[in-house]
């Protein structure tokens, strides 16, 4: 598939926290995020229109977030934690979730900023972990036709 279809299918992904308590503060209570059905060790989120359960792995918190990033690959002078998931904005929503990251005290993996400015793809993005060390990333198109621009 090439290009963007008319209506998008949601996905799933299923990740591990080490406490279903803060991944239930910070998916719902900072990201903002509906909670769905749940469970004693998990959570499903509407993730805009998408399905993602937080899943506890191990007996609760341990006090040390799990490293969830097995690497880094450099994009546009920055070192981009691998692997990572996100979803993509509209740009005024983008910068309200910037604010409140920012205002929950959010330490930025990296901050937002515009992306491969004045050339193809140029995008707002910003990256941060969750509690449980899972990277994300969020960002956002002025056109959101650059999404696959070459």
């Amino acid at each position: 598939m090439t290009a963007q279809p008319d209506s998008l299918v949601p996905f799933h992904l299923a990740i591990p926290v080490d406490d279903i308590g803060a991944a239930r503060e910070f998916y719902g209570k900072v990201l903002g995020f509906a909670e769905g059905r749940s469970d004693t060790k998990w959570i499903d989120w509407n993730f805009g229109g998408h399905q993602v359960v937080t899943h506890q792995v191990g007996d609760g918190p341990s006090g040390t977030p799990r490293d969830g990033v097995a690497g880094t690959n450099p994009v546009d002078g920055h070192q981009v934690p691998v692997p990572h998931f996100g979803l993509v904005l509209p740009v005024p929503e983008f910068q309200k979730l910037a604010e409140r990251l920012t205002v929950a005290g959010t330490e930025f993996v990296i901050e937002p900023y515009v992306r491969f400015q004045g050339e193809p793809g140029e995008q707002w993005t910003m990256f941060f972990l969750d509690p449980a060390g899972n990277a994300l990333e969020f960002k956002a198109f002025a056109d959101l036709e650059q999404l696959f621009a070459v």
